[in-house]
Formats: C-alpha cells, sequence, structure tokens
C-alpha cells in the first residue's frame, strides 16, 4: 500500500516540475531563515510578533504589564495637555489596576493603583521647569529631588541571598 502512495505522490511532484509549477517560488535562491541556529520552541510567536510588529510586552502576563505601564507614566504623560488629560489618563490605568486586583491571576505580583495627585504634581514640575538647550544642561533636572523619579527600593530576596553566602 504505501509502495503505491509514494509512487503516486512521485508521479505527482514530477508532472508539477515538468509543468513548472515550482519555479519562480517566493524565497527561491535564497538561504532558509533560521538555518544553522539552536532551535527556539517559542519560534512561531516571536515572528508572529515581529511580522506584524507588536510589542513583545503582549507575552507578558497581567500584572507585569501592568507594572511595566506604571514605570512608564512619567513618560505617557509628558505630552498630554491639561491637567484633566493626566488624571483621565491615569484613572483609566487605576481602573485597569483594580480590575486585575478584584481577581488577580498569574504570578504573584505587588501592583497598587496610581496617585493621580503625586503623577499631577510631577507632571507641573516637569512643565514648569526651563527646557534643556542644545548647548547646556538643565541644572534643575540634576538637583532638585522632588522632581526626580523615586529609587526603586532593594529587593529583599537580594539582601537574604546575599546573608546565606
Amino acid at each position: 500500500m504505501t509502495e503505491a502512495w509514494d509512487a503516486a505522490v512521485e508521479a505527482q511532484i514530477r508532472g508539477a516540475v515538468q509543468r513548472g509549477e515550482f519555479d519562480n517560488l517566493p524565497g527561491m535562491g535564497k538561504p532558509i531563515p533560521g538555518r544553522g541556529t539552536a532551535y527556539d520552541e517559542s519560534w512561531w510567536i516571536k515572528s508572529f510578533l515581529e511580522r506584524e510588529k507588536l510589542p513583545s510586552d503582549l507575552l507578558l502576563p497581567t500584572p507585569l504589564q501592568l507594572r511595566r505601564r506604571i514605570e512608564q507614566v512619567p513618560d505617557e504623560v509628558r505630552g498630554l495637555p491639561t491637567e484633566q488629560s493626566v488624571r483621565d489618563f491615569v484613572g483609566q490605568l487605576n481602573t485597569q489596576i483594580v480590575a486585575w486586583l478584584r481577581n488577580p491571576e498569574g504570578p504573584r505580583v505587588a501592583v497598587r493603583p496610581v496617585n493621580a495627585d503625586e503623577v499631577v504634581r510631577r507632571w507641573r514640575a516637569e512643565r514648569a521647569r526651563p527646557k534643556v538647550t542644545a548647548t547646556g544642561t538643565d541644572p534643575v533636572a540634576v538637583t532638585d529631588p522632588a522632581i526626580a523619579p523615586p529609587r526603586r527600593a532593594r529587593r529583599s530576596w537580594w539582601l537574604r541571598w546575599r546573608r546565606r553566602g
């Protein structure tokens, strides 16, 4: 049975080659992408994200996506024109955070709503300081600790690990 099947398939392939159906196919004469590299089991996800020009953040679990958005709040609100638009942006983000807090799924990551008043205060301070010129630096950005972003707290796991060794 398999010999007859193989012969029929081979006959169809030979006929297609003679008719020229395999001529001028896309990628003809080009190397196979990824050949010679180590196998990556998520190659199809990465190629999909690259082909569709999607950010890789979409692969992160919800709490990590929210943390990343919280970290990007200063950059996101920088170009907003009014205080109300800043508060609306923070309000929408907080709505997503609260929705996740009500029904958490994924890894346990501490995610807290963003303080809208603090974001507005920083937004005002950034708009009030002088712009950086091409000839010099902005002394306010370097010396004013009220405008500087907060430093991250030390992670307790790092301290515990160091004490062990």
